[in-house]
């Protein structure tokens, strides 16, 4: 039995998925909505425009960016309701998933006003799908912050979970926060490096974390192209010695703040960051007391 083609329906939003790299990665369904809707609203319209020509679509288009989303988005809902099939699209991927797009579903959930994921392309689940993970759990944190202070408070935050940790990251800042996952994280996880997915020039590398940025420093062709990160989780161990964990923390208490102490005492004890974190706080509360 052949599928029959979609036909949008009006006054509805799809949200679709297109090709992060290989243009024929695109779904039939998707192209059945894209041939259909009256509007495309895109992240960027020079690349929608690109993807559309591909396939010998010519559509309206609508900017539709992280700086104006907020500005756009009444307009688009009221050509919903006059009954307008519209599109979101990203330059790659599935919209609103570390790319614009959310701000606008959530209007249009709140208008109660047709809402269809077309599913399809996802650089998170490509390179995960290739990881060969040991365990099915991971979590996907995104972006990691540009600024270096926020991106290793971030890491420190993931860094006792027992979770594969996700990343996305550009060429220019791989290096940086590579760096950066092996001074919070410890060099002992091991790193999926996936690049330039579906592209010419894909890569996936596992590898130790600590050789990671010499990789990546020993050809500059493998800092070009996007990125997904993939470090493994926390290792769980077995009953520390709380009673040797305490005494480093309270030497370490002596001459810096909690969350410094806390993450030393968790590197020298191999004991959960949070939990001396939680301890460090209390003998400091402790001691403030009696004082």
């Amino acid at each position: 039995m052949q599928p029959s083609e979609f036909t949008p329906q009006p006054g509805s939003l799809y949200v679709v998925a297109t090709p992060i790299g290989n243009l024929r990665d695109i779904g039939l369904r998707a192209l059945d909505v894209l041939r259909g809707v009256d509007l495309v609203a895109a992240e960027d319209t020079r690349v929608t425009q690109g993807l559309l020509a591909a396939y010998g679509i010519r559509k309206p288009l609508a900017a539709l960016h992280e700086h104006n989303e907020t500005q756009v988005t009444p307009r688009l809902i009221d050509a919903l309701r006059s009954g307008q099939r519209i599109a979101l699209v990203s330059d790659a991927g599935t919209p609103g998933v570390s790319d614009p797009g959310a701000y606008l579903v959530r209007a249009v959930r709140e208008a109660g006003l047709p809402l269809i994921p077309v599913p399809g392309p996802s650089a998170l689940t490509t390179a995960l799908s290739v990881a060969g993970l040991a365990s099915p759990q991971w979590l996907f944190h995104g972006f990691l912050p540009a600024r270096a202070q926020a991106r290793r408070q971030a890491l420190e935050e993931l860094a006792d979970l027992p979770f594969h940790l996700v990343f996305y990251e550009a060429p220019h800042r791989v290096l940086e926060s590579v760096a950066d996952m092996v001074t919070v994280l410890g060099k002992h996880r091991t790193l999926t490096l996936a690049r330039e997915l579906t592209k010419r020039y894909e890569q996936v590398v596992t590898l130790p974390l600590d050789e990671a940025a010499a990789w990546l420093a020993a050809d500059p062709n493998r800092l070009r192209g996007e990125f997904v990160l993939i470090v493994s989780g926390a290792q769980r161990s077995g009953l520390p010695d709380t009673t040797a964990a305490r005494k480093v923390l309270v030497t370490l208490l002596q001459e810096l703040p909690a969350s410094q102490a806390a993450r030393l005492a968790a590197r020298l004890t191999g004991i959960q960051r949070g939990l001396l974190y939680e301890w460090a706080l209390a003998m400091k509360a402790e001691h403030q007391g009696d004082g």
